[in-house]
C-alpha cells in the first residue's frame, strides 16, 4: 500500500503554507513552534518594542506570548484573520498588560543604584547618632535602659563588652535594649 505523506509546510505556498502551520501547532507539534518563532519572533518584537521600549522586557514578552498562542492555538479563528495579525494582537495585549503591571509600574519609578548618584556620594567616614536626635530621644528612657543604649551605639560596644563594664549578664543587657529600641520606635513615627 502507498502512503502519501503531506508535504512540510516550509515547501508550501502562502495561506496552504499557514494553513499547514496552524495544523502543526494544533497537533502539538514542537517543530511548528519552533518554525513559528523563526518566521514571525522578528516581526513581534518590533511590535511588542513599540510598546515597551525595553528590549529585555520585550523579550520576555515575546516569550510569554508564544507560549500563549501556543497553549490557545485552538481558539485561532482564520476566518477572522491572518495567524500573523492574531499573534501579534496576543502580543499586544500582553505588552500591554506589562506596562500596567503593578511590577511595571514600581521598578520604572525606582533607578537602578547603577546609574543614580549614589555611587557617586562618598561614604560618611564615621556614622554620627548626633545627626538624627538620638541623643535627645535617650531623656524619654529609663537610666539603666540609656546606659546600655549609651554603650552600645555612642561607645561602639558590642552586647557582650557592655555586658562585662556594667557588670551585668548577657541577657539583661538585651532586654535592657530591645525595651529602650521600642521606646524609641515610638517617636520615629
Amino acid at each position: 500500500m502507498l502512503t502519501i505523506t503531506p508535504p512540510h509546510p516550509v515547501f508550501l505556498a502562502g495561506e496552504d503554507r499557514e494553513a499547514a502551520l496552524i495544523a502543526q501547532l494544533i497537533a502539538r507539534d514542537e517543530r511548528a513552534l519552533r518554525m513559528l518563532y523563526d518566521r514571525y519572533a522578528n516581526n513581534l518584537l518590533t511590535v511588542i518594542l513599540r510598546v515597551v521600549h525595553d528590549k529585555a522586557l520585550a523579550q520576555d514578552i515575546l516569550q510569554e506570548s508564544l507560549l500563549k498562542v501556543w497553549l490557545s492555538i485552538a481558539s485561532y479563528d482564520a476566518s477572522r484573520g491572518r495567524l500573523f495579525t492574531w499573534m501579534m494582537r496576543v502580543c499586544c495585549n500582553q505588552a500591554i498588560d506589562a506596562m500596567r503591571s503593578p511590577r511595571h509600574r514600581f521598578n520604572s519609578a525606582t533607578q537602578s543604584l547603577d546609574v543614580t548618584e549614589v555611587q557617586r556620594t562618598p561614604a560618611a567616614t564615621s556614622f554620627n547618632p548626633e545627626h538624627i536626635g538620638l541623643r535627645e530621644l535617650l531623656l524619654h528612657l529609663k537610666p539603666r535602659q540609656r546606659e546600655v543604649i549609651n554603650l552600645l551605639y555612642f561607645g561602639g560596644c558590642t552586647q557582650v563588652e557592655a555586658a562585662e563594664q556594667l557588670g551585668i549578664p548577657l541577657a539583661t543587657v538585651k532586654t535592657r535594649a530591645r525595651a529602650a529600641l521600642l521606646v524609641l520606635s515610638r517617636f520615629s513615627n
